[in-house]
């Protein structure tokens, strides 16, 4: 599911939770990091559960809008598209795709929001809801295109679900556009009644999560010897006068460049600098890539840089 960038992005936060704190245990450090790592698996179950949620749920607000004292036509008339939606039945119809969503349930039964009452409350008075309902006929493409609609106009900006979730994790509102383009794209992929909404574990494969601990490990056994390279680098300023961010994101860099000998010089150093852009302060992309390029021209020329394949060392 996660990608090599959000892998960074995890590794980021949790090295700038061990260095800000005083607690300096390693193993813990590394359970917490893949716990992070796993709760974008949790965000993603919550986020896909929704339009199933809302779809039940519809069933009662349009009943009980149907006998309230003032209905109007539309209230006495309710279109049963959104319970029927297509999209929704291939969630419904995965089973071990439904037995996850239930493991978050815990999320919805809070009765103190009214999360739910309250979107659906939204998409029921939004035009994309009265032209769905409208339409003289409902196709598969229909289904998918309100889907993908409400998911980008009604829900992953909305701002109660964005306080209810950072009450969880301090962490899934910054994960919330990663993991809402994730389902996007799933339903967007998606043909006919027969397709599939593929579940995945958070991982991609055994090679990543290795990738994850051993960037965060060897990040803090060596980070000393990293800060020494970055104060010798960077001339004019103190170690001490470096937001704490562009030091993490410089050591993380430097761990890659000297222990990674399968990944590129220029991935690396290009992630780092598009990572400062949204995680640091408006000058620290100049910097990082002045310090790094530094580094890299030095490093290369001496041999401690040492990268197995072709065309990795550029």
């Amino acid at each position: 599911m996660i990608n090599r960038r959000h892998i960074r992005l995890k590794v980021m936060q949790s090295l700038y939770a061990y260095f800000t704190s005083n607690n300096k245990d390693l193993e813990k450090a590394q359970k917490q990091m893949l716990k992070e790592c796993e709760n974008i698996t949790t965000l993603y179950l919550i986020l896909l559960s929704l339009p199933y949620i809302l779809s039940q749920f519809s069933k009662v607000f349009l009943e009980e809008q149907k006998n309230k004292y003032f209905a109007t036509n539309f209230d006495k008339n309710p279109s049963e598209r959104f319970e029927n939606n297509q999209i929704v039945k291939l969630i419904l119809e995965d089973k071990m795709l439904l037995k996850e969503m239930d493991k978050v349930s815990w999320i919805w039964k809070n009765s103190d929001h009214d999360l739910i009452l309250k979107l659906f409350v939204k998409i029921w008075k939004s035009d994309l809801y009265k032209d769905y309902c409208n339409a003289s006929e409902t196709t598969f493409e229909k289904d998918k295109q309100f889907l993908l609609g409400i998911f980008d106009k009604n829900i992953i900006d909305d701002e109660l679900l964005h306080h209810i979730l950072e009450e969880e994790s301090i962490f899934w509102t910054d994960d919330l556009p990663f993991v809402g383009n994730i389902i996007y794209s799933q339903i967007k992929a998606t043909k006919n009644k027969e397709s599939k909404i593929c579940f995945s574990t958070t991982f991609k494969n055994k090679e990543d999560k290795e990738f994850a601990m051993k960037l965060l490990r060897k990040t803090i056994l060596n980070h000393k010897e990293f800060e020494e390279v970055i104060r010798k680098k960077a001339k004019n300023w103190d170690l001490e006068r470096i937001a704490r961010m562009d030091q993490i994101l410089l050591m993380m860099a430097l761990c890659e460049l000297m222990y990674f000998t399968e990944i590129p010089v220029k991935v690396s150093l290009n992630e780092y600098i598009e990572v400062a852009k949204y995680y640091s302060t408006n000058k620290s992309k100049g910097f990082i890539n002045g310090i790094l390029d530094k580094v890299i021209s030095e490093y290369k020329k001496s041999g401690k840089i040492k990268k197995v394949g072709r065309g990795l060392l550029e």
